[in-house]
C-alpha cells in the first residue's frame, strides 16, 4: 500500500481513527436505537414521533458513512461490526419497548452523548491540526444538539 503524506503524522492519524471509530460506534447505536423506537413507538404521538424517528435515523444513517470513510482517508478500517461497536460505544441499548416519553429521554441522553464524544475528540483534532475532521465534529454536535433540544421539548 501506498504511504500517506498529508502533513500529518501516523501517530496522529491513528490517534483521530481511534477517536473517530468511538464516535462512529456511538452513531450507529444511536442509529440502531432511533430505528428500534421507530418501529415500536405508540401512544397519543404516534404519528409525529414514528416520523420524527425516521427522519432522525434516516440522518444518523449518512452520518456513520462520513464519520467511516473519515477512519478510511485516514488510513485505518472502520469498525463495522455489531462486536466491535458494542465494545466501543458510550451508548446503551435498549431490550425493553418503552413508552414513548422513555423513548425520548433515552434518544436526548443518546444525542448528547454523541456530543460529549465528539467534543472530547478536539484535542486530538488540534494537536493534529486537522481541519477536516474538526469540520466534521462541529457539524455533528451541531446536528445532535439541535435534535437533543428538539426531542427536550417534547418533554415541556
Amino acid at each position: 500500500m501506498m504511504k500517506i503524506n498529508t502533513g500529518m503524522s501516523e501517530q496522529h492519524r491513528k490517534q483521530l481513527a481511534d477517536a473517530l471509530s468511538v464516535l462512529l460506534a456511538d452513531t450507529y447505536t444511536l442509529y440502531l436505537k432511533t430505528h428500534n423506537f421507530h418501529w415500536n413507538v405508540t401512544g397519543p404521538h404516534f404519528k409525529s414521533l414514528h416520523l420524527t424517528f425516521e427522519e432522525q435515523y434516516n440522518e444518523l444513517a449518512l452520518a456513520v458513512d462520513l464519520i467511516a470513510e473519515r477512519i478510511r482517508a485516514l488510513g485505518f478500517p472502520a469498525p463495522g461490526t455489531y462486536m466491535q461497536f458494542a465494545k466501543l460505544t458510550n451508548i446503551k441499548e435498549e431490550p425493553k419497548v418503552l413508552s414513548w416519553e422513555k423513548m425520548v429521554e433515552q434518544l436526548v441522553d443518546g444525542h448528547e452523548t454523541v456530543v460529549r464524544t465528539a467534543r472530547g475528540m478536539l484535542k486530538v483534532v488540534e494537536a493534529a491540526q486537522d481541519e477536516v475532521t474538526q469540520s466534521l465534529l462541529s457539524d455533528r454536535m451541531d446536528v445532535h444538539e439541535k435534535t437533543a433540544w428538539m426531542l427536550r421539548s417534547l418533554l415541556s
